[in-house]
């Protein structure tokens, strides 16, 4: 069953990197019911990844953590090394992908379908040989500040960053729209920038928030894009 079946309205969460941030990230979703798609780089979980942003430690976890802390949630490709697919020859690419997806799949048991864009970049040779490579949605970084459901399911556009200004504003309104067809919510990020950012309170702010509404679907991008709302027909033909 899809969730325009039953609503008009889903909210989904996309984090990337798998740091160890991610833990209380989580921590917070499940106590107010909400699903998060992780994209992971199969390729930089060892040995540590460690790296210093605005007098923030952060570090990639290793994979025996990740496991246990995503049950519940989806888990998507975001190549293995977290290469700038346009600067890669086509079988560079192809390996990126392809590999990770199967990492990521043996080590979660979950089929991978979606991909974030490393760095947000894509162009139209990109998401065909993507479309190649078995994904069936990938998200890139630009916001659009809007609910309507994606045209282009290899160029999923987010309604917004969780540090944007305007994310409070955006909430009141989906929560108050009425609308007469699915409409989607949005959102990503790092988890690390709530360290930097002194962030935390403020998003558990947002999730209150948002959280537990009749009219609205909680699903991961997955549940939310691969449906009726937003159907695989939708695809954008990449191969002309």
């Amino acid at each position: 069953m899809n969730w325009t079946d039953n609503y008009r309205k889903a909210f989904a969460l996309s984090y990337d990197d798998g740091v160890y941030q991610d833990i209380r990230l989580v921590e917070i979703l499940n106590q107010y019911g909400l699903k998060c798609t992780f994209n992971l780089n199969s390729g930089m979980m060892n040995p540590p990844y460690v790296w210093q942003a605005d007098g923030v430690t952060i570090e990639r976890m290793p994979p025996d953590m990740l496991t246990e802390l995503y049950k519940g949630h989806e888990v998507a490709s975001h190549t293995v090394n977290h290469l700038d697919l346009t600067q890669l020859s086509d079988g560079e690419l192809f390996d990126e992908v392809t590999e990770d997806r199967h990492a990521l799949e043996q080590l979660f048991g979950q089929e991978i379908r979606g991909f974030a864009y490393p760095y947000g970049h894509t162009d139209k040779r990109v998401k065909f040989l993507l479309n190649q490579c078995g994904i069936s949605y990938a998200r890139s970084v630009q916001s659009t500040h809007s609910f309507e459901p994606p045209q282009d399911m290899l160029e999923i556009s987010p309604t917004c960053r969780h540090k944007e200004e305007e994310i409070f504003g955006l909430a009141e309104q989906f929560i108050r729209m009425r609308p007469d067809s699915p409409k989607i919510f949005l959102l990503w990020g790092h988890s690390y920038e709530f360290d930097m950012q002194q962030g935390w309170e403020r998003f558990e702010r947002f999730c209150e928030m948002m959280a537990g509404h009749d009219d609205i679907f909680y699903g991961t991008c997955g549940e939310v894009l691969l449906s009726n709302g937003t159907p695989e027909a939708n695809k954008t033909d990449h191969s002309n």
